[in-house]
């Protein structure tokens, strides 16, 4: 079972696509600030990060900063997950190093190839 963590600080947002993954059979941990993400990431090793991008505390395109700059965290594929579709915005992560981009709301069939495609590689 593949471990997903799920960074997403909107309870509802949080709630309904954690109940979603789970369905699908993957184990969800849940952070809900930037911070909180990388505390989980070195306690859990998820095998794919969710990285919703505007956090409290840390926002995500700082916590996926930090997450690539570590050795022991830099291998880890995140998904940047913003209601920002903005031009630039699919750039601005990559560059952060997010591996790759969704905009919410979350269309969960075109998620969950993207989640594929990174946990059989």
């Amino acid at each position: 079972m593949a471990k997903i963590l799920l960074v997403e600080d909107e309870e509802l947002n949080r709630d309904m696509l954690g109940r979603r993954l789970v369905r699908k059979g993957f184990e969800v941990i849940i952070a809900v600030d930037g911070q909180e993400a990388l505390e989980k990431t070195k306690a859990h090793s998820p095998d794919l990060i969710l990285m919703d991008m505007s956090l409290p505390v840390l926002d995500g395109w700082e916590a996926t900063r930090r997450l690539k700059a570590s050795e022991e965290t830099a291998k880890i594929p995140v998904i940047a997950l913003t209601a920002h579709a903005m031009a630039g915005d699919r750039e601005k992560a990559l560059e952060a190093g997010c591996n790759d981009y969704d905009t919410k709301p979350i269309e969960l069939p075109r998620l969950l190839a993207k989640i594929n495609s990174f946990l059989q590689s």
